[in-house]
Protein backbone atom coordinates (compact mmCIF):
# COMPACT_ATOMS: atom_id res chain seq x y z
CA UNK A 1 0.00 0.00 0.00
CA UNK A 2 1.44 3.38 -0.94
CA UNK A 3 2.00 6.11 1.64
CA UNK A 4 -0.76 8.22 0.10
CA UNK A 5 -3.26 5.37 0.29
CA UNK A 6 -2.31 4.72 3.91
CA UNK A 7 -3.18 8.33 4.77
CA UNK A 8 -6.59 8.13 3.12
CA UNK A 9 -9.59 6.97 5.10
CA UNK A 10 -12.14 4.46 3.87
CA UNK A 11 -14.45 7.28 2.81
CA UNK A 12 -11.70 8.63 0.54
CA UNK A 13 -11.01 11.70 2.66
CA UNK A 14 -7.48 12.66 3.60
CA UNK A 15 -6.86 11.56 7.20
CA UNK A 16 -3.60 13.38 7.86
CA UNK A 17 -0.61 15.07 6.30
CA UNK A 18 2.87 13.83 5.54
CA UNK A 19 5.94 15.55 6.93
CA UNK A 20 6.68 16.91 3.43
CA UNK A 21 3.19 18.40 3.18
CA UNK A 22 3.52 19.98 6.63
CA UNK A 23 6.88 21.56 5.84
CA UNK A 24 5.50 22.95 2.56
CA UNK A 25 2.62 24.83 4.21
CA UNK A 26 2.47 28.63 3.87
CA UNK A 27 2.99 30.96 6.86
CA UNK A 28 -0.64 30.57 7.96
CA UNK A 29 -3.32 28.07 7.03
CA UNK A 30 -7.08 27.87 7.29
CA UNK A 31 -8.64 26.01 10.19
CA UNK A 32 -9.65 23.04 8.03
CA UNK A 33 -6.04 22.47 6.94
CA UNK A 34 -4.80 22.76 10.53
CA UNK A 35 -7.46 20.31 11.65
CA UNK A 36 -6.40 17.84 8.95
CA UNK A 37 -2.78 18.09 10.10
CA UNK A 38 -3.87 17.34 13.67
CA UNK A 39 -6.22 14.54 12.68
CA UNK A 40 -9.32 16.46 13.74
CA UNK A 41 -12.61 16.73 11.91
CA UNK A 42 -13.79 20.06 10.55
CA UNK A 43 -16.73 20.42 12.95
CA UNK A 44 -14.58 19.57 15.95
CA UNK A 45 -11.95 22.09 14.87
CA UNK A 46 -14.48 24.91 14.52
CA UNK A 47 -16.05 24.05 17.87
CA UNK A 48 -12.62 24.05 19.59
CA UNK A 49 -11.71 27.36 17.92
CA UNK A 50 -15.03 28.90 18.99
CA UNK A 51 -14.37 27.79 22.58
CA UNK A 52 -10.72 28.92 22.37
CA UNK A 53 -9.60 25.34 23.07
CA UNK A 54 -7.86 24.58 19.77
CA UNK A 55 -4.46 22.93 20.44
CA UNK A 56 -2.53 25.88 18.99
CA UNK A 57 -3.00 29.61 18.44
CA UNK A 58 -5.91 30.56 16.19
CA UNK A 59 -6.28 34.03 14.68
CA UNK A 60 -9.77 35.31 13.95
CA UNK A 61 -9.37 37.38 10.79
CA UNK A 62 -12.61 38.94 9.64
CA UNK A 63 -15.06 36.07 9.41
CA UNK A 64 -12.43 33.32 9.11
CA UNK A 65 -9.92 31.53 11.28
CA UNK A 66 -6.21 31.29 10.43
CA UNK A 67 -3.59 29.17 12.18
CA UNK A 68 0.09 30.21 12.13
CA UNK A 69 2.01 27.28 10.63
CA UNK A 70 4.91 27.70 13.09
CA UNK A 71 2.48 27.14 15.99
CA UNK A 72 0.93 24.14 14.26
CA UNK A 73 4.34 22.56 13.61
CA UNK A 74 5.36 23.20 17.24
CA UNK A 75 2.27 21.33 18.49
CA UNK A 76 3.16 18.46 16.17
CA UNK A 77 6.75 18.43 17.46
CA UNK A 78 8.31 19.60 14.19
CA UNK A 79 10.76 22.49 14.17
CA UNK A 80 9.75 24.92 11.37
CA UNK A 81 13.33 25.04 10.09
CA UNK A 82 13.58 21.24 9.84
CA UNK A 83 14.28 20.34 6.26
CA UNK A 84 13.91 16.83 5.01
CA UNK A 85 17.20 15.55 3.68
CA UNK A 86 16.18 14.92 0.09
CA UNK A 87 18.74 14.41 -2.63
CA UNK A 88 18.44 16.96 -5.46
CA UNK A 89 16.69 15.86 -8.64
CA UNK A 90 19.03 14.74 -11.39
Amino acid sequence: MSRRNAATSVAGRQAGMTRSELLALPVAVDLTTAARALGLGRSTAYELARRRKFPCRVLHVGSSYRVPTADLLRVLGIAPDDQERVSPAA
